[in-house]
Formats: C-alpha cells, structure tokens, sequence
C-alpha cells in the first residue's frame, strides 16, 4: 500500500498516465502513424489507442511493451508503466477502479455488508482494515485508512472540475452493524445523511422485508465517463474485476435498475438511516 497520499498527489498519480497517452501519441505521429495503423501493430482497436493517448484508459504492461516495439522507443512505455504501476496507493486487484472513478461522471455503488467506501469515516474504515488484518502494523492500517478517505476527498468539486454523481444503494443490515462501536456507528450513519442532505450523494435502502433480490451475489460499482465507455467493477474477498464488455455492462446495469426499483424512496432510506443513528446514539 505504501504511505498516505493526499488530494495533490492523486492528482499528480493521474497526470503520471496522462503523460504517458501524451507520449504515445507524440511518438505515434512522429513515426507517420495513424491511430488505427498502431493499433494494427500492437493489437489493438484505434479506439484504444486514443482512449489510451487522452489518458481515460489505462493500457497493459502488453501493450506498452508492444508500442515500444512498434514504435522503436527502447523500452520507454514499459519503463513508465511499471513506474507508474510502484506509485499506485491501492492494493492491485482496486488500483484500476480507483483511477477510474477520478474520471467517472457517475458512480452507482451496490453494498451488501458494508458501507461502501466512498462514503466512510475514519472510524469505521479503520475498523474494517483492522477486522480484515489484524495482524497488520498499526501505521500500515492508518496508510490504508488515509488512503481510503483521499478517495472520497478526491472526489469532491473544485474550480475545474464537477463532482460526480454518487448513488449508493445499502443492504438494511448495514445500518443495525455497529462496526467500530456504538458511538462509531451513529457518526457514520449521520455522515451518510448529511451527504444526502447536502445532495453530495443519493443512497437508497434495501429493507429486510424484500427478500430475495437482482444483486445478491456481491459488491458492485458502475461508472459512466464523458469521454469513454462505462465500466463496471464487481469485488469478492481479495479480488477484483473490471469489465468494459458492452454486453455484460448492460446486464449489471439491468440488475442494479431493478435493485433500485426495489429499494425504499430516498426519503424513506434517509429516514432509516437517520433512525438507525439514533438508535445507536441511546
């Protein structure tokens, strides 16, 4: 994981892939190549090759071997990336998902049995990387912790850029899980009511009484870009997916409307949540 980044350094860990579509293009047209003559020689759609120059994708360590090659950089590109790849703040299997949702212009988070972590608090996301490992040393789970809420900080508006829309759908029984403590508990679900009162997110909840449901098989997260097609992101125990398969986006997405449809309205879920704080709070 490494030490605790802030907002700045997430923005020069972006600018970092950036810097790398900058060059391949550079390069590209240099050696008189069209975007879709490169991705004749590496093995890739032209589309690719723009997503990768306008840094909206991230290319493999394949790839960047394969642009050396056809470009005759020596070993420039898989220099970068592996760079690139030992600067990264996030364990592996997320790294991508992290990246992506700097760019995302909407972001739909399914939780099952936790809340996701883009709305947590120090607290309970110490808890959590503290119940995960509880055998790690107490400065790598505060770097972990730090790294987490940078996420969420990295996320909000500045005088460039528009935060994206966050909506968060919560299995009930997150809110009744006093992960961190009673007092821990109360002001994580107070956070979450005040995003939603301050339209910094929407969260629904999925009540016990629904039963059986689209999504219940894990964690999922869906984002749309400006500039490229949507991803999903599907997480178990120490793994992740990303997956921009058109076909297998559409079914996700499917899945959580229909989640949503059976969902509790937003005044509703703000009500439990805010119940759910008090009841902790007593």
């Amino acid at each position: 994981m490494g030490k605790a980044i802030r907002r700045s350094e997430f923005a020069q860990f972006r600018n970092g892939w950036k810097f790398f579509g900058a060059e391949l293009k550079r390069r590209r047209e240099a050696a008189g190549l069209t975007q879709v003559e490169l991705g004749l020689l590496v093995f890739c759609s032209s589309g690719y090759i723009g997503m990768f120059e306008q840094g909206v994708r991230r290319p493999s360590l394949d790839h960047a071997k394969r642009f050396d090659a056809a470009l005759q950089t020596d070993g420039f590109f898989e220099r970068t990336w592996e760079d690139l790849i030992r600067r990264r703040p996030f364990a592996e299997f997320f790294s991508d998902a992290a990246e992506h949702e700097l760019l995302a212009l909407s972001i739909c988070d399914w939780a099952p049995h936790l809340v996701p972590g883009l709305l947590q608090i120090e607290p309970y996301a110490r808890s959590v990387f503290r119940a995960h490992s509880p055998f790690l040393p107490d400065e790598e789970v505060a770097s972990r912790v730090a790294n987490r809420l940078a996420r969420a900080d990295s996320l909000k508006p500045t005088d460039d850029k528009t935060a994206p829309v966050l909506w968060s759908v919560l299995d009930e029984s997150i809110l009744h899980r006093p992960v961190g403590g009673q007092a821990a508990m109360a002001q994580q679900l107070r956070h979450i009511a005040q995003m939603v009162r301050e339209r910094r997110a929407l969260v629904q909840v999925l009540p016990y009484e629904v039963g059986a449901h689209s999504l219940m098989e894990g964690f999922l997260k869906l984002m749309t870009f400006a500039e490229a097609p949507p991803l999903a992101y599907v997480e178990g125990p120490h793994i992740g997916q990303l997956i921009d398969d058109p076909a297998l986006f559409d079914h996700y997405q499917m899945s959580y409307d229909l989640l949503r449809a059976s969902a509790l309205p937003h005044e509703e879920s703000l009500s439990r949540i805010e119940l759910a704080a008090e009841d902790f709070e007593k």
